[in-house]
């Protein structure tokens, strides 16, 4: 495999990016030439050997441009080695309905894929960073801040299709 990959995020408070860029430096010390891009600019795939895909989760899902953006792209992706992560608050325990509902988030987006490797990763809840809408929401359902980013686990993750 070639040493070209693009690490393409979607984000609504910034948490993700975050991540996003943290993966991006690993992968550059591991000799990786790596660009890291939102979504929403349609980054092109042409010149990319392989993809890391990321999202944060809104109302049990990935974001909707992240969803549509694999789904613009699912020929490219499926001709690559794709891996996806996923920034989240809720579902973290390793019980089984936890387990349950994380798996859960990426079921929009994996028909459109050759059984990528996915990763998941706690998030940060900053009412600061959110939208009066979505600060109104995450108090209806008692959303508590909180940074519950491991970043040892992130800086360190690098995908099995890598390896």
């Amino acid at each position: 495999m070639g040493n070209r990959v693009l690490i393409a995020y979607a984000t609504r408070a910034g948490s993700t990016v975050e991540v996003a860029a943290a993966i991006g430096e690993n992968m550059n010390q591991q000799g990786f030439v790596v660009d890291v891009k939102p979504m929403k600019e349609e980054p092109n795939l042409q010149d990319y050997q392989a993809a890391i895909l990321g999202s944060a989760i809104r109302m049990g899902s990935w974001l909707p441009e992240a969803v549509r953006y694999i789904e613009d792209n699912q020929q490219a992706l499926r001709a690559m080695p794709v891996a996806l992560f996923t920034v989240h608050m809720l579902n973290s325990g390793e019980d089984e309905t936890s387990q349950t509902n994380r798996l859960a988030y990426l079921d929009k987006v994996r028909p459109f894929l050759n059984q990528p490797e996915e990763v998941y990763f706690e998030g940060v809840m900053d009412f600061s960073r959110l939208s009066l809408a979505d600060r109104l929401i995450s108090k209806m359902v008692k959303a508590v801040e909180a940074d519950k980013r491991d970043w040892g686990k992130i800086r360190n993750w690098v995908p099995e299709i890598f390896v």
